[in-house]
């Protein structure tokens, strides 16, 4: 039996069902984009903002606030550098998470992420993740070489961390730690200026106090349960990260004090001894809110939900603004 071509009146009927096809495949796309999206933990990209510490700090050394010229350069290449760092470090958190899917799985917030929860598909989340490291590899070297270097070496800590380094006892805190310093150092590089080696020494030791509180605690959300998520997490007793906090915050604010009276960049009239308070009473709350409100699991959550702590950390920006561009020497 012979069918017959379509006519004029079939063809608005295949126009239809193709564009009813297109449309109820968009939304699966901007699902999948979504996935994608969230699984890169843009609530994590704040941290990225370190790369810009090298730029505020260098004013009067490296350009001059009166001087659009001397300076818009050097932002747009700052910006740049956190783009780029964005976009390396969200990958490594698709590699991660493919790696920890089982695990997370046990964990009462983690098990909510695309891939632990089967909304996202591994192999697509590591092919996404392998173009977004090529991208910003090859825009992370046009940019630097030394930027792209420290890039490459971020990237090589963040791999031995997913597969290696997380499962070993304190070197899983201070692979986080690095990470925070590289940051800080690419930040540098990428507009050619030299930094405190005290502000390097701030950044890792602050990056470790928090990795020791979510440390702390994820065991406590866990409860029992915390050797199951992850094995690491039974060789960490509450008293000893106690311990090892209590040596750290204090290194912490010594090291800030000594970078404000010390550093080469800042006013030679020390006034930035007076940002020191609002580091004490930032440490200080951090800690009342781990030990009395049962946070730390989320560092992020304590940054932008507890007021007092917001607006400590605003007043301290506000007074190494005006410290930097007022009351310079």
């Amino acid at each position: 039996m012979q069918h017959s071509p379509k006519g004029p009146v079939d063809a608005p009927v295949e126009d239809a069902r193709l564009r009813s096809t297109a449309v109820s495949a968009f939304p699966d796309v901007l699902s999948l984009g979504r996935s994608l999206l969230v699984s890169m933990r843009p609530r994590q990209w704040p941290k990225n903002l370190l790369v810009l510490a090298a730029f505020l700090f260098s004013v009067n050394l490296a350009w001059e606030p009166s001087d659009p010229s001397s300076w818009l350069p050097l932002l747009g290449r700052a910006s740049a550098a956190f783009a780029i760092f964005c976009l390396i470090s969200g990958a490594a958190y698709l590699i991660n998470d493919v790696h920890d899917a089982e695990a997370d799985r046990l964990h009462p917030r983690k098990r909510l992420r695309p891939i632990a929860a089967g909304t996202l598909d591994p192999g697509l989340a590591l092919g996404a993740a392998t173009t977004f490291i090529a991208i910003g590899l090859a825009a992370s070297f046009l940019l630097d070489a030394r930027f792209g270097l420290v890039v490459v070496t971020y990237m090589v800590l963040m791999f031995a961390y997913s597969y290696v380094l997380k499962g070993v006892v304190i070197l899983d805190l201070l692979v986080i730690a690095v990470g925070f310093l590289l940051r800080a150092m690419a930040g540098a590089f990428v507009i050619d200026v030299s930094i405190s080696p005290w502000l390097y020494l701030v950044t890792m030791l602050a990056a470790l106090f928090l990795a020791i509180y979510k440390r702390r605690g994820e065991i406590a959300s866990l409860e029992g349960a915390a050797g199951d998520h992850r094995a690491v997490l039974e060789e960490y007793p509450p008293e000893l990260l106690d311990q090892m906090v209590s040596v750290v915050s204090s290194a912490t604010v010594m090291a800030y004090s000594l970078y404000v009276v010390t550093a080469e960049n800042l006013p030679s009239n020390h006034a930035m001894v007076f940002s020191v308070p609002f580091v004490l009473y930032g440490v200080f709350r951090y800690q009342y809110l781990v030990h009395h409100k049962g946070a730390g699991d989320s560092p992020e959550d304590i940054f932008t939900q507890d007021i007092p702590l917001m607006i400590d950390i605003l007043l301290w920006m506000v007074t190494v603004a005006v410290v930097l561009f007022v009351f310079r020497d």
